[in-house]
């Protein structure tokens, strides 16, 4: 893992490996500050392409209402290690132990948050135990597999990592316009230059199953609604990757509390943070083991 801050930390966060039963994970927390009562905490899993940094605008709203954050770069994510060309380390289910494992380091029981694809992931982790969590929002991630317009983006990315290096990748992506557009990482965290060295560190193993996932997904929303967790389905007013009826009707089908957030677009924890943060310690306030929606 890197030792060295690629992205500048929230105000009074730290990064550092999380050692877990499964490995270390890079992570960014930030603990409750003083004289504010400690409700809980919560674990954010990245998307596609994404890293711990998507949540960087939350940590500091959260905190102040009370809620320990802990962001997390998933298995060949970023600063968290994995294998460059064993697609088998990357299938769903060994993503879900380590979410359950990530979880068990932090301590247990906390609020799972998981954005886009982290979101799928955060499901099978829920579906495989469902105890070591308070509650389960997901963000901007919709039921099964993505609209067919990302799907075509990511065919595009999949094929250029079975051809190309990443730097040259990532070059690829720049001349196709907007990372964030065509399957490269989400505006609103960094520069240019920032954002080339977080897709460098990914692993093309990862990436190459992760947007072979999205684009077979199937739904589990039955599955999930059967399990005694509150949910929340949050995202933005707009949503390419999902559309957002799609994501009202599985918030229905799940007894989910649903909030959608205007302005925002697939990351609503970038572009709507304080707006977005409201809505999840909103959510969270009043829960503890045993509670129900």
């Amino acid at each position: 893992m890197s030792t060295r801050a690629v992205f500048a930390l929230p105000p009074g966060a730290r990064a550092y490996p999380l050692h877990t039963a499964r490995g270390d994970f890079a992570v960014v927390e930030s603990d409750v500050p003083a004289g504010v009562a400690r409700k809980g905490t919560a674990l954010f899993v990245p998307g596609f392409t994404g890293s711990k940094e998507d949540f960087t605008l939350l940590h500091g709203p959260l905190t102040a209402r009370g809620y320990r954050v802990v962001a997390v770069d998933g298995r060949g994510q970023f600063e968290s290690d994995g294998p460059e060309t064993d697609e088998s380390a990357y299938a769903q289910d060994e993503l879900a132990r380590d979410v359950l494992a990530q979880a068990a380091a932090v301590g247990t029981p906390v609020h799972l948050v998981g954005h886009s694809m982290g979101g799928q992931v955060s499901r099978a982790a829920v579906l495989l135990d469902h105890s070591p969590f308070l509650s389960f929002t997901l963000v901007s991630s919709g039921p099964a597999q993505i609209s067919d317009s990302q799907q075509q983006r990511v065919k595009l990315l999949r094929d250029a990592l079975g051809t190309m290096t990443m730097a040259k990748v990532w070059d690829a992506i720049l001349a196709m316009g907007p990372p964030e557009e065509v399957g490269g990482p989400a505006q609103g965290i960094g520069d240019v230059i920032q954002l080339r060295r977080r897709w460098l560190g990914n692993k093309p193993a990862q990436l190459l199953v992760a947007g072979r996932q999205l684009c077979t997904e199937p739904d589990r929303v039955a599955e999930l609604a059967a399990v005694p967790l509150p949910f929340h389905v949050l995202s933005g007013s707009q949503d390419d990757t999902w559309p957002v009826p799609l994501m009202d009707d599985m918030a229905v089908r799940l007894r989910a509390r649903r909030t959608v957030i205007p302005g925002a677009d697939h990351s609503p924890n970038a572009d709507e943070p304080l707006p977005t943060a409201r809505a999840l310690a909103d959510f969270w306030d009043g829960r503890a083991p045993g509670d129900d929606d």
